[in-house]
């Protein structure tokens, strides 16, 4: 699975990883559409965290299509909003 932070790069996550981000992703989701405004920081810096711990940066002169597009780090909650959804940000 390959995830792109806006503004960082992309990050290679095993297979083996891929419930975890769905986990995580889902509970940014829920703080966004629940309209928990003071649970999205910890949420999301938790999911972007963990996508650059467990994952492996890849290079720029490497080309891959992205399985994920996570927002820059410093998005606001109001921007959540349109980008967090129920469907997720993996594509069914």
């Amino acid at each position: 699975m390959i995830v792109r932070i806006s503004g960082e790069g992309q990050f290679r996550l095993a297979d083996s990883d891929a419930d975890r981000f769905g986990e995580l992703e889902n509970a940014v989701a829920a703080a966004v559409e629940g309209g928990r405004e003071q649970d999205f920081p910890g949420a999301f810096a938790t999911l972007l965290d963990y996508v650059r711990s467990a994952g492996e940066p890849i290079g720029d002169d490497e080309l891959a299509t992205s399985d994920a597009i996570l927002p820059p780090s410093d998005i606001t909650f109001q921007e959540a909003g349109r980008e967090f959804t129920g469907e997720g940000l993996i594509p069914d």
